[in-house]
């Protein structure tokens, strides 16, 4: 891919943003040795695509770095991923092909060794989303919120074991507490995740009655969501070890904040500059004037010239929306829109004629220019 182009991570690695750091790390491995210049010597596109996912993989797979990149993007990390060699690649240590990817071939096939791996018992949570709605002003200004969360949390009766009186589980009967069963293919011994234990190598006999053996229970949790100023839509804020509890000791997931922004009657945001469109008077136009503006902090005045055209546009600098990432604000930019007089009485109407009398279009050089233009377009 060209250098230029910066891809998000999440896409690269073929994942969701909510993934598990497991499932981050199962993709990553399948398209690294897809794409391993080992397996496709003299192949520049396979190379990049190589170097793309360990730079993704070095982002996503610390905690920290992952953070900051879903509240941030690629300005949260500052290209801290890394290619193969850098801080954060897995090859820094000039690992190869087998120091790599070795340990997925151990757990499937194995040439009549005992080879394998039990599977850990221990599970991690699942991370969870929220949808957050914020009003404009709470997304500029930014805000606290306390939300509630249904989420899995350890069982207090089994003490997250999922045995009746906390008893720890029982050695799998069908496997040995090896979590796999092997059957002969041939040259090959194929081992296989044990149906009865799931791999884990342990069985519960006598289930908790208050959570079924499931070392969990579904409980509300309070949590208070600081949004900083300057938001957007669809903007992620990432609580880490806030999602479900892990089953039997496993690490807790994460919650994941998705804001959506509510629409305002009057502004319009681009990044972090707010457009407005305010109507003046002819006159005002014509002669210029000073008329209030509103802005989100307040009203500020502002100067319109003489000879002011509908459509122009005026910028307020340091009246848009907070920086997310760094110091100061974006503009408001003011549109005016010259309204044009309806319903005028008689009177009105001859010093309105008076005045066209007064006024040569033909004295004005962009008036002209203009009706010029209009003119040759009928002849």
């Amino acid at each position: 891919m060209p250098p230029t182009m910066k891809l998000d991570y999440y896409e690269i690695l073929s994942v969701e943003r909510t993934a598990s750091d497991q499932e981050i790390k199962t993709s990553y491995r399948k398209l690294a040795m897809q794409y391993h210049p080992d397996r496709n010597p003299n192949n520049p596109e396979a190379e990049e695509k190589f170097k793309a996912c360990s730079e993704a993989y070095g982002v996503l797979s610390d905690p920290d770095k992952r953070a900051a990149y879903d509240r941030y993007g690629h300005a949260g990390v500052n290209g801290s991923g890394g290619f193969p060699g850098g801080q954060g690649s897995p090859f820094q240590q000039g690992a190869d092909l087998n120091d790599i990817f070795g340990d997925l071939f151990g757990e499937m096939f194995n040439m009549g060794g005992q080879g394998g791996r039990r599977a850990s018992r221990q599970q991690r949570g699942r991370d969870l989303k929220f949808d957050m709605r914020l009003e404009f002003e709470e997304a500029v200004f930014g805000v606290e919120r306390e939300v509630t969360i249904r989420r899995a949390e350890a069982c207090e009766v089994c003490e997250g074991s999922g045995s009746e009186g906390g008893k720890a589980p029982e050695t799998c009967q069908q496997c040995g507490g090896r979590g796999q069963v092997r059957s002969q293919q041939g040259f090959f011994s194929i081992a296989r995740t044990c149906p009865i234990c799931s791999g884990t190598g342990t069985v519960v006999r006598n289930p908790c009655k208050t959570c079924h053996g499931e070392a969990r229970i579904q409980r509300e949790h309070k949590i208070l969501v600081k949004v900083p100023a300057g938001v957007e839509q669809d903007t992620r804020i990432r609580y880490t070890g806030e999602g479900d509890a892990g089953r039997f000791g496993g690490a807790p997931g994460d919650l994941y904040v998705v804001l959506t922004v509510k629409a305002h009657k009057f502004f319009e945001r681009d990044g972090d500059d707010i457009h407005c469109s305010i109507p003046i008077s002819f006159t005002q136009a014509a002669l210029g004037a000073e008329i209030e503006v509103p802005t989100l902090d307040g009203k500020e005045t502002l100067k319109v010239p003489e000879g002011t055209q509908s459509g122009k546009e005026f910028k307020l600098k340091g009246k848009g929306v907070p920086h997310l990432s760094s110091y100061g604000k974006g503009d408001l930019i003011v549109e005016v829109r010259v309204q044009t007089p309806t319903k005028l009485n008689k009177l009105q109407k001859d010093l309105l004629r008076q005045l066209s009398d007064e006024i040569k279009m033909e004295n004005t050089p962009t008036s002209r220019g203009l009706f010029d233009k209009v003119k040759e377009m009928f002849s």
